[in-house]
């Protein structure tokens, strides 16, 4: 079997959390099968059972003079220089609107059955008309026509499942969910301290990753700073802002919060995994969050969470056994599960090593790998007997 995955963002070209999903998945699929991956820059990688390819947008496009418009557009000229290349796979995979239009398109094009994984959903993501302007109009429209026309459609959580349903025209019995997961040998504790010596960490710390985001709620948690215990330090580590009105309003912020310290870069793995380790409460204040690897991250560290009960963090983080439940965007809610875990030591360590028997039993990549390869293998035989089936046309198994 061979697969071919469509997305935007792929090593080293990651900054979000569908990145780290195809990342890893990738990884783990490619003891199971033959895969490519057709993502957004300049990679080109060839091994045994991994051919990666990135693609660039058009020059004309990515230079438009409305700059909110042109990332729009620009996405769709990498989509189709993506199907120009002749599709040989046995099914196409896509992750995020990014890769939409290519994965309708090679559906339509060369006859292969569509997966298309969200990560999220536009609509409910109004914000980002901030960055793309009426370009938002476009992305929401190609996320549509590749999830109403996708043979599978895959949700990473139970809630996206109802969500898309909600939103979108398609039977129950095609939407899928399987969740994200971690790589266990990678992320775990350590003792070691040097990012938090290069960047000045004080002890204690409440640690918060994420993009510089409204969706990701910083926020809310800058505003909860005022009510946390004296003499612990916030540490927000943030990358990839939507706009730079987002960031400044941060910026602004943060220059108001002096028991704040943030770490404004994309950091590595292992420095991420050191601030995990040595913090003594993550936060994840999200507004919406399909899933939240960043959640799992944290337990499989053995550090207690204090998350916003949003979305398919609900179905990651258990209330009273791995750590705590908040309303979003309620500062002093946060706060105060926050500061609970502060006082009560003990406490947190018994809900960080729950976190990481959590996610060993449940969020391990092996498993999630050979849950996609089953579902391949039934979407390609279900695929193949329409297609033999002398009812059975191109336009409807596109347009279905």
């Amino acid at each position: 079997m061979k697969v071919t995955m469509i997305a935007r963002e792929f090593p080293p070209n990651v900054y979000g959390g569908a990145g780290v999903h195809l990342k890893y998945l990738v990884q783990e699929l490619t003891k199971l099968m033959k895969v490519e991956v057709r993502c957004f820059g300049d990679q080109d990688i060839k091994q045994e059972n991994l051919k990666v390819k990135g693609y660039k947008p058009w020059s004309k496009l990515k230079q438009a003079g409305n700059r909110r418009l042109s990332v729009a557009l620009s996405t769709l000229s990498v989509d189709l220089s993506v199907v120009q290349d002749a599709i040989d796979s046995d099914i196409v995979h896509t992750h995020t609107w990014y890769a939409a239009f290519a994965g309708y398109l090679a559906k339509l094009l060369y006859k292969v059955p569509l997966v298309v994984t969200c990560h999220s959903l536009e609509p409910l993501r109004p914000w980002k008309e901030e960055q793309l302007g009426r370009g938002y109009q476009l992305s929401s429209w190609v996320e549509k026509l590749a999830i109403e026309a996708a043979d599978k459609i895959i949700g990473v959580s139970n809630t996206m499942k109802e969500d898309i349903l909600k939103y979108f025209n398609v039977p129950a019995d095609r939407v899928a969910v399987i969740h994200n997961g971690i790589d266990l040998n990678k992320w775990k504790k350590v003792t070691t301290n040097n990012t938090q010596k290069q960047y000045g960490v004080k002890y204690p710390y409440v640690l918060f990753v994420g993009r510089t985001t409204k969706q990701k709620g910083m926020i809310y948690l800058l505003d909860a700073a005022d009510y946390i215990e004296p003499g612990v330090q916030i540490v927000c580590c943030t990358s990839a802002p939507d706009t730079k009105e987002v960031e400044a309003e941060i910026t602004r912020k943060v220059a108001c919060k002096k028991n704040v310290l943030w770490i404004n870069k994309l950091l590595k793995e292992e420095q991420y995994i050191e601030l995990y380790s040595g913090a003594t409460v993550f936060t994840c204040p999200s507004i919406y969050e399909p899933f939240g690897i960043i959640n799992l991250e944290a337990m499989a560290c053995e550090t207690p969470v204090v998350a916003s009960a949003v979305g398919g963090i609900k179905e990651v983080v258990v209330p009273e056994e791995t750590g705590i439940l908040v309303e979003p965007a309620n500062p002093k809610q946060l706060a105060d599960g926050i500061n609970r875990l502060l006082r009560d030591r003990a406490l947190a360590s018994i809900f960080g090593k729950n976190g990481r028997k959590r996610v060993e039993k449940y969020f391990g990549w092996p498993l999630i790998a050979q849950q996609t390869k089953n579902l391949y293998e039934s979407i390609i035989a279900d695929f193949l007997r329409r297609r033999q089936s002398p009812a059975a046309t191109d336009f409807k198994q596109c347009a279905r």
